[in-house]
């Protein structure tokens, strides 16, 4: 090519750029630098320099910036197409793990490629905030960058699924996960819920699905704190075991609340602003704004349309575990 453009001056053809392109993906893909690359080409163009003429020497120096262009061209491809590849394929590891939609044996031997060894117990760690989290978003950035500079290459896994952030940890390694909590609740502002350990390639699933309950369970139930545990959390999933005996109970022991003039929350929210407040009334009418008083006539009308008394203990159980049981089937909202 060299000499034919030094003694005719034309450009390099479609085909011989073409070709050029594709040595430069080939050489990506072998693992050969472009900067090599650049060095042999310059090396053969400077070996015909000496007896050339100043013109044709200027036709060299074009071809040799075409070339160099197109090495450069097809190196940069092969190397975005490898990075895409890589991502695909860690997206997908991502989905198979945390829905455990693979085969447990094919799933353990995918994922030291990615930094987790399988064979140990693992927790998840989910955060979610106002925004919508990818692994693009600042905030992802910020708390990889926080993991990456305390825990170095640790066998952690940071990503993000379904806009919220993600960390699976081995179970012996929470401080991992008590980490990713604060920085995950400082760059989002939000809620953090971390999974209880469990072993082998179906653990991480499991233990994402609790973690992503824990955060529905403190939704409907507006528990407060921004990090939460699903072992601090497991009396809810018992109640709910026998979803449909905890309507009947809801129906029974909350149901005639419905003869309240105005509907039945104003009740609702005062039983459960008494069994929040330790069912101390000079608390719970503090936080209702109400004057004692009024929280305590309120109460009497519990009392006269359940027939059952916030006093007693026995229908003070009853009425607390209806009173959870409404929040967790968005009781009266939902018809039951």
């Amino acid at each position: 090519m060299l000499a034919e453009t030094c003694a005719t001056g034309r450009r390099l053809t479609r085909d011989e750029l073409e070709s050029r392109r594709a040595l430069g993906g080939r050489a990506a893909e072998a693992g050969l630098s472009l900067r090599t690359l650049v060095q042999q080409h310059l090396a053969t163009a400077r070996s015909a320099c000496p007896d050339l003429p100043r013109a044709s020497f200027d036709h060299l120096l074009a071809t040799v910036g075409q070339v160099i262009d197109a090495l450069a061209e097809g190196h940069e491809r092969a190397q975005l197409l490898a990075v895409r590849q890589e991502e695909a394929a860690r997206r997908e590891f991502i989905d198979d793990l945390l829905y455990g939609r693979s085969d447990p044996g094919n799933l353990a031997g995918r994922s030291e490629r990615f930094g987790l060894l399988l064979s140990h117990a693992h927790a998840v760690a989910v955060a979610e905030g106002p925004d919508a989290y990818d692994d693009a978003h600042p905030a992802t950035q910020r708390v990889r960058q926080a993991l990456f500079g305390r825990f170095g290459n640790r066998r952690v896994l940071s990503t993000t699924k379904d806009g919220r952030l993600i960390c699976v940890a081995p179970a012996d390694q929470d401080d991992v996960l008590r980490h990713f909590a604060k920085q995950a609740h400082a760059a989002t502002l939000g809620r953090v819920a971390i999974g209880r350990p469990h072993p082998g390639a179906g653990g991480v699933a499991h233990s994402y699905e609790e973690a992503l309950n824990a955060l529905d369970l403190a939704t409907r139930m507006h528990l407060e704190g921004p990090v939460l545990h699903a072992a601090d959390l497991l009396v809810f999933p018992v109640l709910m075991r026998d979803r449909q005996a905890m309507a009947d109970l809801v129906h029974r022991a909350l149901g005639p609340l419905r003869g309240a003039r105005g509907g039945p929350e104003s009740l609702l929210d005062t039983l459960t602003a008494y069994f929040d407040a330790g069912c101390v009334a000079a608390e719970a009418a503090r936080r209702l704004s109400l004057s004692v008083r009024a929280f305590t006539y309120r109460m009497e009308r519990v009392h006269q349309l359940t027939g059952a008394d916030p006093a007693d203990p026995v229908h003070r159980y009853t009425l607390q575990t209806a009173v959870i049981g409404a929040r967790l089937l968005d009781w009266p909202a939902n018809e039951l």
